[in-house]
């Protein structure tokens, strides 16, 4: 398929599929159903995608059940090379799936080049390496007895990638999860599921086993909720919003199946009146800006001390105002489109909301004004003083949008941090060390930043707690939330008196 870049005429000879992938096979849904996906720049039409429903999502459990006893008995590092071959190929495509990625989701192209797509290639290797360094334990126990404990893979594992990363997240989600001996059934968002399928498409081709991996497009209200309700699925990872997690939640006691839980977020972002500023300003627009301030994590709280807040703010908004915004696909924009209408409504509503509420817009708070990119989803830029208590202060907007606050205490900055009911990521930017590690430990977040905001890496455990939701992406933690624990005792004294000695 020729997918056309709209403003700057040059045709992208994209690789595009659009049907489900079931049991090694693309194949159109049961119903026949179909979604456009979107280009979010200028709302043109990619291509129809197949919608599956619960028909297809148990075509794909049937095909996982088939081909899970010979993968979770396969060797791990016979697991392992597949997923590093798999690595090797996303890097021979990389620019393919930067492209496609921006297409999809608007995200920069400078950025999914850059970032989206080598973390993709880099977590899939870092788990082909992980398969086989997931040990038991011996437990000392009493004498004349061995008790073993063995790490087992849970089965048939239902994972729901969101719409803001999908070629990152599709990783974080299959990475641990195939290492581990587990089969997939994955569901990207409807908003953005090229690069996954993709992504399938590689992975038949480097020698994935039929079955291993299924990926069922479909709405969250049709294919997330069955897949989340199936009695045959043992565990749900989910990446979204924490409402939609709480759904989750219910619909999954039917079977008690094991919950992964990695939802919404409102980061505080603490610059002290030690900070380095030119750090601090760069550091707090990246923690926002980046990918639209579509982000679970984004720093979307900017907590100022009083002494530097006149001077940060002058920088910042300078910055902020700077910012390129344009089309994805051109290298030099900084800052494309939200992904969706409704998400960029959602954003301009929330500025109504801060006006409504008496807060001070400094910049943003509406779509741009250049007729070029009036039938895409952008929206500047924004940033907004106002009330810690306050809607925009509290509710994740999932945007470029940052509120203000001024604190001129310590005690002050960690109450306004930790005063939201979500706890996914925060930052903070100070000279003291011993203040900082204070902060680290005292903030109610499952990670913490310091001098530095968003940093990721395979190695590092991510997630949230409180309304941010719970269970661990990446390194060791991954792996164990995607095993189940077994304990086996083994008498080895052959001469033990019975119990019921006679």
């Amino acid at each position: 398929m020729k997918v056309e870049n709209m403003q700057a005429g040059q045709g992208l000879d994209l690789p595009v599929r659009n049907q489900l992938f079931i049991g090694g096979r693309f194949v159109d849904a049961e119903s026949g159903e179909t979604l456009p996906t979107l280009n979010p720049h200028d709302n043109s039409v990619i291509t129809e995608v197949a919608m599956a429903g619960p028909a297809d999502v148990d075509k794909a459990i049937k095909a996982a059940r088939a081909a899970l006893p010979k993968w979770s008995r396969m060797a791990a590092m016979d697991r392992g090379h597949l997923l590093l071959k798999l690595a090797d190929a996303i890097d021979a495509h990389a620019e393919e799936l930067a492209r496609l990625e921006s297409l999809d989701t608007g995200h920069p192209l400078r950025d999914t080049l850059a970032l989206d797509a080598p973390r993709t290639a880099v977590t899939f290797r870092y788990f082909g390496g992980m398969a086989d360094k997931l040990e038991g334990t011996v437990i000392p126990v009493e004498e004349g007895f061995l008790n073993y404990m063995l790490r087992e893979p849970v089965g048939i594992v239902g994972q729901v990638v969101p719409w803001n990363f999908p070629l990152m997240f599709t990783s974080w989600k299959m990475g641990p999860a195939l290492a581990a001996g587990n089969c997939v059934v994955l569901k990207p968002a409807e908003l953005t599921p090229l690069t996954t399928l993709r992504i399938a498409e590689l992975m038949s081709e480097v020698g994935f086993p039929d079955g291993v991996v299924n990926i069922v497009p479909g709405l969250g209200s049709v294919a997330g909720q069955y897949l989340a309700e199936h009695e045959e699925v043992a565990k749900i990872a989910f990446t979204g919003s924490t409402a939609t997690g709480k759904r989750i939640v219910q619909a999954s006691s039917g079977n008690l199946k094991k919950l992964q839980l990695e939802l919404g977020g409102k980061g505080a972002n603490i610059v002290f009146g030690d900070a380095n500023l030119d750090a601090a300003v760069n550091g707090a627009a990246y923690a926002i800006f980046h990918n639209q301030g579509q982000a679970c994590i984004a720093g979307s709280r900017l907590v100022l001390h009083e002494s530097i807040a006149d001077e940060f703010l002058e920088r910042f908004i300078k910055l902020a105002g700077s910012l390129r915004v344009g089309d994805p696909l051109n290298l030099d924009t900084e800052m494309g489109p939200l992904t969706s209408r409704q998400q960029r409504d959602r954003v301009l509503s929330y500025c109504d909301v801060a006006r409504e509420e008496g807060g001070q817009i400094l910049l943003g708070g509406k779509a741009p004004a250049d007729p070029a990119l009036a039938d895409g989803c952008y929206v500047e830029p924004t940033v907004v003083v106002a009330d810690p208590a306050s809607r925009v202060s509290q509710e994740e907007v999932f945007g470029p949008f940052v509120t203000v606050t001024r604190f001129s205490t310590d005690e002050q900055a960690l109450a306004i941090a930790n005063g939201t009911q979500y706890g996914l990521g925060g930052g903070l930017w100070t000279r003291d060390l011993q203040r900082a590690h204070k902060f680290a430990q005292s903030m109610k977040s499952g990670m913490v930043w310091i001098n530095c905001y968003k940093r990721v890496n395979p190695a590092s455990p991510f997630g949230g707690v409180g309304m941010s939701g719970y269970g661990r992406e990446m390194g060791f933690e991954a792996m164990r939330e995607y095993t189940q624990v077994k304990s086996v005792w083994v008498n080895v004294d052959a001469n033990m008196r019975p119990y019921y000695a006679r």
